[in-house]
């Protein structure tokens, strides 16, 4: 009786321990977390504003095309991979996008056309990496030049109004009472995606290639359609968070997604993901989107000079990358 009393007692400790696995295993991005409430509670003792729901609305407002196009960029980190073209299709799509409007194209034919932009230049990227082996870093660095310059052709340099008066909704709509249209997108692309990296199959070999590409081939894994869907997802969310953006300020530029690109690297950086491939998570992705955003947002607020807002990512990126080099050391 005993040794069934003790048998049947270890499931019940094991069910127990694991949520605080799960917790364990999110232990940078707890850090991430509790360095941005500190952050606001330090712009908020010196600017008490920064503590309002107003403002904290900006934050979610400023931060959601950067946390979409950060998700994506991280599924092509986790390959072991790099996207540099994120911020010129940012400008290209929302460019299209204007410009089909204003040929009465309707906001739906616009929409995909836009988002057309980003499938064609991360299929063109992931063709070039994945089939003809270029390096990540060469060809979305001749992709990146490419649409900027194309985002300056099509409009002969002019800023595009957007002239759908009801496409503000697709920024600030509900399409869910009480929720924001862009927090709803963030939300339901980072629970989709942590939950496809975490449980699915497709998921887990991003990790596998991003390991090591030859393991995973011999595994039977298929590398190079693996690399092919990061780098397509990765153009279609920067496509698509141009659109949410230019649905917020009614207007397209040429030159909107220039900060952009280092932005998005840095947030996935900043969330824990190595560039070497292998690692990474959209909770990570989304709180560095959501650090970068708050850093800008207290900059601002404190009213220090705008272009210290660099350096003081920069310094954030750097502590970042200390931090991930000494812990693996310390493995």
């Amino acid at each position: 009786m005993s040794s069934l009393l003790g048998s049947t007692s270890h499931p019940p400790r094991a069910a127990a321990s694991s949520p605080w696995r799960a917790i364990a295993g999110y232990r940078t991005e707890i850090a991430i977390a509790a360095a941005i409430v500190l952050l606001e509670l330090f712009v908020g003792a010196l600017i008490p504003a920064a503590l309002s729901w107003g403002n904290f609305a900006n934050v979610m407002q400023a931060a959601a095309p950067l946390v979409i196009m950060a998700i994506g960029v991280l599924l092509v980190v986790v390959t072991g991979g790099i996207d540099l073209s994120v911020g010129s299709v940012f400008s290209l799509a929302g460019m299209v996008t204007a410009l089909a409007m204003s040929q009465g194209l309707g906001a739906v034919g616009s929409s995909i056309a836009g988002l057309s932009v980003g499938v064609v230049f991360g299929a063109i990227n992931g063709f070039l990496v994945a089939w003809v082996g270029l390096a990540p870093f060469v060809v979305t660095l001749i992709t990146y030049a490419v649409a900027a310059s194309l985002a300056f052709i099509v409009t002969n340099g002019h800023s595009m109004p957007v002239p759908e008066p009801d496409y503000w909704l697709l920024n600030a709509g509900s399409l869910v009472p009480g929720l924001v249209n862009h927090v709803l997108y963030c939300i339901v692309l980072l629970v989709a995606v942590e939950f496809g990296l975490k449980k699915v199959v497709a998921g887990r070999w991003l990790y596998a290639v991003g390991s090591s590409s030859q393991a995973a081939g011999l595994l039977g894994i298929p590398v190079r359609g693996v690399r092919m869907m990061a780098y397509v997802a990765s153009g279609l969310l920067a496509a698509f968070s141009a659109l949410i953006s230019i649905s917020y300020i009614s207007n397209a530029e040429a030159t909107a997604g220039s900060p952009l690109m280092l932005q998005a690297i840095a947030a996935v950086v900043i969330g824990g993901a190595s560039l070497a491939g292998g690692t990474g998570s959209a909770v990570g992705a989304m709180l560095g989107a959501l650090m970068i955003t708050v850093i800008q947002n207290g900059v601002n607020l404190i009213g220090i000079n705008s272009f210290w807002q660099g350096t003081v990512t920069g310094l954030v990126i750097l502590a970042a990358a200390l931090i991930d080099r000494f812990s693996k050391q310390r493995r």
